[in-house]
């Protein structure tokens, strides 16, 4: 008896996971969104450092409704504890650096279910520009897909905050990198619809008269046409650091990228 009712519990299950899939996905091309986003067992908090800093130097978590910020410790002190952080010639790694770093993260994805990377496993940071001996160049910051690393120059990570309107984040952008390709290589609802809207984001912005309209505004930089992965790194810091004026200059752009992240500024 016991077997048949473990049995029927099994195939009810399957049976409700299946129907449950099909309604998420049809949900989510319908309305571009999963159908749910936030849901946790239980809540992570941070230490009362940890939340010093959150609220004095994060202004983005400072917009978030109460409920929402809840949501968003959470996920930082999540992001702190599934990471390794790593500092490179003597820097110290303070409730400060995986605060501002984790937080960035959550940022982006805070309109994904799974907001966790499984395209890196470590954030090494050094205090300043650094030299790669992969590449044989100085750099300010890097995503490596092979070592599964995040990397950034400290002081340039801090400089993307300080100067909050020149649409220059160093963590936004390398962030974006993981992003991009988490995007397209997963399979949750999240990740699909990202997919998705940045093969639209692509194809318009492939079109000529689309191109040459958004090189001679001179609203992004010049190295955002470097290739495909730059112009979305660099449309993602617009967005966060001047999103008034990207919808005034390009609505439909701005509108695409509000999708892509299941994002709306308030």
């Amino acid at each position: 008896m016991i077997i048949l009712y473990l049995l029927f519990a099994g195939v009810a299950a399957f049976f409700f996971f299946v129907v449950y899939s099909i309604f998420e996905e049809k949900y989510g091309v319908l309305f571009n969104k999963p159908f749910y986003i936030h849901f946790y067992p239980t809540i992570k908090t941070l230490n009362a450092n940890q939340s010093y800093v959150l609220n004095k130097q994060f202004d983005y978590y400072n917009s978030l409704s109460d409920k929402k910020k809840k949501y968003f410790e959470h996920r930082v002190a999540t992001f702190i504890k599934r990471y390794e952080f790593i500092g490179k010639e003597d820097f110290i790694i303070t409730d400060e650096v995986q605060v501002l770093i984790a937080s960035t993260s959550v940022m982006l994805t805070f309109g994904f279910r799974k907001y966790l990377y499984t395209n890196i496993d470590k954030v090494i940071v050094y205090p300043s520009v650094y030299y790669s001996e992969i590449n044989k160049a100085y750099h300010k910051g890097e995503f490596n897909p092979r070592m599964k690393a995040i990397v950034f120059s400290w002081e340039d990570f801090k400089a993307g905050y300080d100067i909050k309107n020149d649409n220059l984040n160093l963590g936004i952008h390398e962030f974006a990198h993981v992003l991009h390709l988490h995007g397209r290589n997963s399979q949750d609802t999240s990740a699909i619809i990202f997919s998705r809207m940045y093969d639209r984001i692509r194809k318009e912005v492939d079109h000529p008269a689309n191109r040459e309209r958004l090189v001679n505004s001179n609203y992004f930089r010049i190295y955002a046409f470097t290739n495909h992965f730059e112009f979305l790194a660099v449309i993602i810091e617009h967005y966060f650091e001047s999103p008034h004026i990207f919808k005034q200059k390009f609505p439909k752009l701005f509108e695409n990228v509000s999708k892509m992240l299941n994002h709306k500024h308030n």
